[in-house]
């Protein structure tokens, strides 16, 4: 890291407000190169922080911005490095040349990520803040920007180096035990290990059950509409996401295949998913997309059962129906049941003819009015109810921050099993230090080159 990296950290369409970043150790001098300020002094002898007005130059020393520049000096910075920002029109054309400008005062491109990770490689971010970092960056709702901000905050650090620090106190109290024998110090009792071994499982227990929701606050929650062919599933689709995007016939069977789309309702990101309507089908297209459609009910983790609401059990159409209920039942996912076409057929409540199925909500709505959608949107937000917890952002929310969390509980949960099978204490510190070295992964005190290579994968350039 002894060069010096340069990018446009905003999107490249015209904007009021387009930045150009520097990090490295000839950040300062390189702005120097490309910026003077209207008054005074250059940014090499301006304080840190301070916005300076004045002229931005292209490469061959010509004007092409009047804007504002800031610098900090290392260690005082994001990065920890010198660094320097422009602040300029968002004119794409213009920070292409004052871009330019900056390589040809010695910077070079930055890659995707690498000024948030120069900040983790100097101790200004843990892992789990840097992961905050990208995680705030995509958030689609504001449950998930409030998670983010949160663990950027410390929340899950705070919460792993105290599991952390719990079992580094067993094994200093160990160590010195065995290294200095003729200290006072108070031997181990096989009860108090045990307690302590028990208090971090139930820590880790916790922190790794965290998972599956923060998941879905990131990812979004697989959401499925399913029901028999022109029961209104492609309808309801197009109404939740506020445009045609699934193409609706009368003809029954219009849709072959699964559309996925995602959307922010009722606070929740659902990754939805409209399906195939779900019958025995003699056309093999048809028959792939209902293959499709059972699989995507079975990876959802919310269905929306949509059924016409003219719809009678005593129909075919109605025994059909049945056996959907039948099937989503089975699938154990909460779901919900939708009728739809309130606005044509004006029966509201045949779901209770059906017999004893349980679904989480039954709302009647008419996707083309909208009649019945805030009812659907509070039927939804009721299942993921949004985080009321004191300490919003200690929640694991990705596959690396899980493994790692599960790999110490089955460490410490093996060294309990050995100090309950007799085995000497040097044992169970083995187990310990190899849940400690475990969630130093995942705040990243003990991580590899190829683990950080792909978390930064996530980033933008520029940030």
């Amino acid at each position: 890291m002894n060069d010096t990296i340069a990018a446009i950290a905003t999107p490249l369409t015209p904007s009021a407000i387009g930045i150009l970043r520097l990090s490295g150790p000839g950040a300062i001098e390189a702005v120097d190169a490309v910026f003077t300020p209207f008054q005074g002094k250059p940014m090499g002898s301006r304080p840190d922080r301070t916005l300076i007005y004045g002229a931005l130059h292209d490469r061959e020393g010509a004007v092409i911005d009047h804007c504002l520049c800031t610098v900090s000096r290392a260690p005082h910075s994001y990065t920890g490095e010198d660094t320097a920002e422009l602040q300029c029109h968002g004119s794409p054309a213009a920070l292409a040349l004052g871009l330019e400008a900056l390589f040809g005062a010695g910077a070079r491109q930055a890659k995707p990520g690498e000024f948030t990770r120069r900040a983790f490689l100097n101790g200004k971010l843990d892992l789990t803040r840097t992961e905050a970092v990208a995680d705030l960056i995509h958030a689609e709702t504001p449950a998930a920007v409030r998670q983010a901000a949160g663990q950027l905050g410390g929340a899950l650090a705070d919460v792993v180096d105290g599991i952390y620090d719990s079992l580094t106190n067993l094994c200093a109290h160990f160590h010195a035990v065995l290294d200095y024998p003729d200290e006072d110090i108070e031997p181990f009792e096989i009860e108090e290990l045990s307690q302590a071994l028990g208090n971090a499982a139930g820590a880790l227990d916790r922190l790794a059950a965290t998972y599956r929701r923060g998941r879905l606050l990131n990812e979004g929650v697989p959401c499925a509409i399913v029901g028999r062919p022109n029961a209104g599933k492609s309808t309801l689709f197009n109404a939740l996401l506020g445009y045609e995007r699934a193409i609706v016939t009368d003809i029954p069977g219009t849709t072959r295949d699964t559309v996925e789309e995602r959307v922010n309702f009722g606070g929740v990101l659902l990754r939805l998913i409209d399906t195939a309507g779900l019958r025995d089908a003699d056309d093999e297209v048809e028959r792939l997309g209902v293959e499709r459609s059972r699989a995507a009910l079975e990876r959802a983790e919310l269905i929306l059962v949509v059924t016409d609401g003219a719809e009678k059990p005593t129909d075919e159409a109605g025994a059909e129906t049945a056996e959907l209920l039948e099937l989503v039942t089975g699938a154990g996912k909460p779901w919900i049941w939708v009728e739809s076409k309130r606005d044509l057929s004006g029966v509201i409540g045949t779901a209770g003819s059906y017999g004893n199925f349980l679904p989480a909500a039954c709302v009647s709505v008419s996707a083309k009015t909208g009649a019945g959608m805030d009812e659907l949107e509070h039927a939804v937000a009721a299942l993921f109810p949004q985080d009321t917890e004191p300490q919003a952002g200690a929640l694991l929310t990705n596959a690396r921050q899980a493994e790692a969390a599960n790999r110490a509980r089955s460490a410490v949960e093996r060294g309990a099993e050995a100090l309950q099978a007799g085995m000497s204490p040097d044992a169970v510190v083995a187990d310990v230090e190899e849940a400690m070295s475990a969630l130093g992964e995942l705040t990243g005190r003990t991580v590899r080159e190829d683990v950080t290579a792909r978390i930064f994968e996530r980033f933008c350039v520029g940030k």
